[in-house]
């Protein structure tokens, strides 16, 4: 099926069209100075093709959020986690919802590390949800830059990996990106080289009309004419839309963006000295606010001793909240315990430093209404160790001399002891490498292999593998042995 999507006319008049399945295949590239009508023509797009495909706009500035008109989803990012935004992104692929994920009230930081995470959820969804959608993304340039700025190395990156995967390899995912930027040379070069149909809007920087004629096929000369261009008007240029230059006037929309460009408005012609009397008025008795103390609109310097006493001065007696209901050492351990579990059990925490899952730790015990865990560092990182082993209370009585032994050796290494003491305590079979690598936070096989060496060589460890090679494990100070079962 081909749909064409009307973008406006030509100097001629004549409509121009964007062939909307060849725009999911090739791409598309939106460049223009700030009030050039780059989100008009982005409007226009969006506007035109509703119902026909799948949309999903990356807002900076919550512009586009008025197309919940044409069955938009508006997504507040600021109101979400980013965990709870790549959910929310999944889940659109799933139900091939159209969404605008409104990036207003973040600072730029915030913005590329939500962006990040929304673009590689989509990226990653599974297989059967590769269904075909716009991903519009604008002001691209902030989310994928050609150097480093401010921001962190780590969300830099991660933003610019984003959208190197959206319009690198997001055609095959049914990903059709749409980027608009205001500076070309802004833009990360292997990003714009990606995109095959391009709309150029007025320019007048060098280098920026320097790239722009570049990807248009023009020569210096004509180059020019991208800085004479009037507002909202084109040159576009590729498959979906022309295979030869032409001027595009982007037609009308039927939405409105929320925030719009300044209009000239007549200024008051009040009489300078009523303009006074207005600016320096008294406030009404009725309107003007109660203050707790006497204030004096006349500015004034404190004094350095005035304000050092105002220091100095004692704080005001505050009522203080009622302490929370002690806990007995039982209902202590039964919430470390239950905080443990659901640490081990997320797979992402398998590789992840103890200080991180340490402030994770505590944040689950408050909310759990545990105010302070008596837990320092050191402590939770054995306590982690022996929850990755799948003991949970090392405290009972029945791991008393197995903590004792496990004691003897580094922090790192009570974990993997753990794991073969409690296979050995049960009678289970010999844990396999991969498994102890877990446990010890590594997934090189070698290191497992010295580990398990070094603990035997303190005589805390007796191995033994038989002809068939399978391996079992003797813990002599304790008189318990594993079965036997492959190493790896």
């Amino acid at each position: 099926m081909t749909v064409r999507v009307d973008m406006g006319t030509d100097e001629r008049g004549a409509p121009v069209t964007m062939d909307l399945e060849e725009l999911l295949a090739t791409r598309l590239l939106v460049q223009g100075n700030s009030g050039s009508g780059k989100s008009h023509l982005l409007r226009r797009l969006l506007e035109r093709s509703a119902g026909q495909v799948q949309q999903v706009v990356i807002d900076p500035e919550g512009d586009f959020v008025t197309l919940s008109a044409y069955g938009h989803v508006a997504v507040e990012a600021a109101d979400y986690s980013e965990r709870e935004i790549a959910r929310i992104a999944a889940r659109l692929r799933e139900h091939r919802a159209s969404v605008v994920l409104s990036l207003e009230g973040l600072e730029a930081e915030g913005q590329m590390r939500c962006a990040a995470a929304f673009l590689s959820a989509m990226f990653d969804a599974p297989r059967e949800h590769w269904y075909p959608a716009l991903v519009v993304v604008d002001e691209a340039q902030l989310f994928a830059p050609s150097a480093g700025g401010e921001v962190a190395e780590e969300v830099r990156r991660a933003s610019l990996s984003a959208m190197t995967n959206l319009m690198c390899r997001g055609r095959k995912r049914g990903l059709a990106g749409v980027i608009a930027t205001q500076r070309l040379a802004k833009l990360a070069k292997n990003v714009a080289a990606e995109a095959s149909n391009f709309l150029m809007g007025r320019t007048f920087l060098d280098i920026d009309m320097a790239r722009a004629a570049d990807l248009l096929g023009m020569d210096r000369r004509q180059a020019d004419a991208i800085r004479d261009l009037p507002r909202g008007a084109f040159l576009a240029l590729g498959p979906a839309v022309s295979r030869r230059p032409l001027t595009v006037r982007i037609g009308a929309v039927e939405t409105s963006a929320r925030s719009s460009s300044p209009k000239l408005t007549p200024l008051p012609s009040a009489p300078v000295e009523n303009m006074q009397e207005l600016l320096f008025a008294e406030p009404e008795p009725d309107t003007a606010p109660a203050l707790p103390f006497d204030f004096d609109p006349r500015p004034r310097r404190v004094p350095a001793e005035e304000l050092e006493h105002t220091i100095a001065r004692p704080p005001l007696p505050t009522t203080a909240a009622p302490p929370p209901p002690t806990k007995t050492d039982e209902e202590v351990e039964a919430i470390y315990a239950d905080v443990l579990r659901a640490i081990v059990e997320d797979a992402e925490s398998t590789f992840r430093p103890a200080g991180v899952l340490f402030q994770d730790f505590q944040v689950r015990c408050r909310m759990a209404g545990l105010a302070r865990p008596a837990l320092d560092l050191p402590g939770f990182t054995r306590r982690l160790s022996a929850a990755r082993a799948g003991i949970f209370t090392p405290e009972a009585e029945e791991w008393a001399d197995a903590m004792a032994l496990a004691h003897t050796l580094p922090d790192d290494m009570l974990g993997a002891f753990l794991l073969v003491a409690r296979a050995a305590r049960e009678g289970e079979p010999c844990p396999p490498d991969e498994a102890i690598a877990r446990t010890y936070g590594t997934s090189s096989l070698g290191r497992v292999r010295r580990l398990l060496g070094y603990i035997e060589s303190r005589d805390l460890f007796v191995t033994r593998t038989d002809l068939s090679g399978k391996r079992s494990i003797t813990i002599p100070r304790l008189g318990w042995t594993t079965a036997a079962s492959e190493a790896a």
